[in-house]
């Protein structure tokens, strides 16, 4: 998440305080669940929002405002939360809703506790699945269904068959505050991977890795970034051989189809 300036720092502080409430017992589903409402609420009604970041306004009396507007409707947690938000200074007003969106999105991925890596495959998986269906992308993006029409769409295929946060996360992803589902949906992977202090990569193979095959690409990329790796891999037939790898910005092509394009190029050099 790119912020500048006091918004940054006010995400740093709230990230600890959160973390801090998270390790204390606090309902973690429920708290992602609030603070993720609350984020919709100050997109939707700009009033709120102006009033929630701005200097001018004491502290006490925005803490006041927003415990008259969420006591008794969110988890005590989640109010602390909201209340030390608006008591900081933020660079721009929409920061607010930005950074109360991230650490639901850290409380729902802390949901799933000793489940994380299911939860990043879940949620790669899901991502793929939306891809490759272009009638399920369409019908997630298509502008005439409600946002409650497609969240069902999205349980009907989920519920039982992935994790709550999985489906919470995919759910989520329907909000519209990222550009697409797809970037929403990448964008939560790679939460769930800092939150356990992993790297993800994305690793293209024209045939599925086996266990043993995936245990040594993990290995070694741990060893060359200095921290786990999360393996996300596609199978892409225009591969044809070889393997591609992606970590951020880093790319590691040893792909046939590369090697044939390089050769081609020499000849035509």
């Amino acid at each position: 998440m790119a912020l500048r300036g006091a918004s940054a720092d006010a995400l740093a502080e709230l990230s600890s305080e959160l973390e801090s409430k998270l390790g204390g017992g606090a309902d973690a589903s429920r708290i992602g669940d609030d603070l993720f409402r609350v984020s919709t609420l100050l997109r939707t009604e700009p009033g709120l929002r102006r009033v929630a970041t701005d200097v001018s306004v004491d502290s006490a009396a925005k803490a006041s405002l927003v415990t008259e507007i969420f006591g008794g409707k969110v988890d005590p947690v989640s109010l602390e939360i909201l209340v030390s938000a608006v008591g900081r200074r933020w660079t721009v007003s929409r920061n607010l809703g930005d950074v109360l969106e991230h650490l639901s999105e850290v409380a729902i991925v802390r949901s799933a506790g000793g489940d994380s890596g299911r939860l990043a495959d879940e949620l790669h998986s899901y991502a793929q699945t939306v891809n490759d269906n272009a009638a399920l992308r369409d019908a997630l993006s298509d502008p005439a269904r409600s946002v409650d029409d497609k969240a069902a769409l999205v349980r009907g295929l989920l519920d039982g068959k992935a994790l709550p946060a999985t489906v919470t996360l995919a759910q989520q992803a329907l909000a519209g505050t990222y550009r697409t589902v797809a970037v929403a949906l990448a964008t939560y992977q790679q939460v769930a991977a800092q939150v356990h202090g992993q790297g993800v990569a994305t690793v293209r193979v024209a045939h599925p890795l086996g266990d043993a095959e995936r245990q040594r690409l993990g290995d070694a990329l741990a060893r060359q970034y200095d921290r786990p790796i999360h393996l996300n891999v596609v199978v892409d037939p225009d591969v044809i051989g070889g393997i591609r790898v992606e970590v951020g910005d880093d790319v590691i092509d040893g792909t046939v189809a590369t090697r044939i394009d390089e050769a081609r190029r020499k000849l035509a050099g």
